[in-house]
């Protein structure tokens, strides 16, 4: 992997993590077009190093919120406290998810367009059937932290949009936009750094060793600039109901993915 490829595939991530379009969906396409030859666990290393970028450019967007809510955790405020529990339990089935199934998901991010396409069209599909929900929404519970959890995890699916899952799971289960968006964002964050320090602590000699470095500190830093702006783009987004442009987006590039493996 070049610089420049590394600099495009950081900014796709940046762009396409806030997006509810499927940053990892785009990412193994991106690898497909620019026929990146690297390994399916070196495939996976540099997708979580992105994410982490973009997770970075979550806590910089929400930075006030994030500091906020330390403080008020530090003297015990109950909503505060319940607030951290709720992102604590909706990272439960990712976390189970990636220890378990580990060798499945380096398998699945291995420029699989086939799986891609047939994922984008599903996120289009939710994408626009909840776009058409417009009912204030209600808080967040337990329950349905755990739910979105459950999306999260499934969201591990190149193709499936991590955001568009989780915030259309919300408006299904009429969780106010704004709030759903808020949580949907920062559930994410602990996922990304643990996953990262897993792959870190678990890596072996031949990988730390092949590795290209320089590449990945040029996808981090695109990615992280990137992300800022696309973050804070997209809470205006949700909360305005806006998300049948994605749909159709995610659709088109669905399709163009299937024609393209199978022709």
């Amino acid at each position: 992997m070049n610089f420049f490829e590394a600099l495009v595939l950081g900014i796709i991530q940046g762009l396409t993590e806030f997006l509810p379009v499927s940053s990892s969906g785009h990412l193994e396409l991106g690898k497909a077009i620019f026929g990146t030859d690297i390994g399916a666990k070196e495939s996976l290393l540099f997708t979580l190093t992105l994410h982490m970028a973009t997770s970075l450019s979550t806590m910089i967007v929400f930075r006030r919120k994030l500091i906020d809510l330390f403080k008020k955790i530090m003297i015990g405020e109950k909503e505060s406290m319940a607030f951290l529990l709720k992102i604590i339990a909706s990272m439960i089935p990712a976390v189970l998810v990636g220890y378990f199934l580990e060798d499945f998901i380096a398998s699945v991010y291995d420029k699989n367009l086939f799986l891609v396409g047939l994922m984008l069209l599903f996120t289009a599909v939710i994408l626009l059937i909840s776009d058409r929900i417009k009912t204030p929404g209600s808080k967040l519970s337990y329950l349905h932290s755990i739910v979105l959890g459950i999306s999260q995890a499934i969201a591990i699916i190149p193709g499936i949009s991590r955001s568009g899952a989780t915030i259309t799971t919300g408006i299904f289960l009429n969780v106010n936009r704004k709030i759903t968006t808020e949580f949907s964002f920062l559930m994410v964050i602990p996922i990304i750094f643990g996953s990262m320090l897993y792959s870190v602590l678990e890596a072996d000699n031949t990988i730390v060793l092949t590795v290209q470095w320089m590449p990945l500190v040029v996808g981090f830093l695109s990615s992280f600039v990137v992300g800022i702006l696309a973050c804070l783009w997209m809470v205006r987004l949700v909360i305005n109901s806006q998300l049948i442009y994605f749909s159709i987006y995610c659709a088109l590039v669905g399709l163009t993915a299937l024609v393209y493996e199978v022709f």
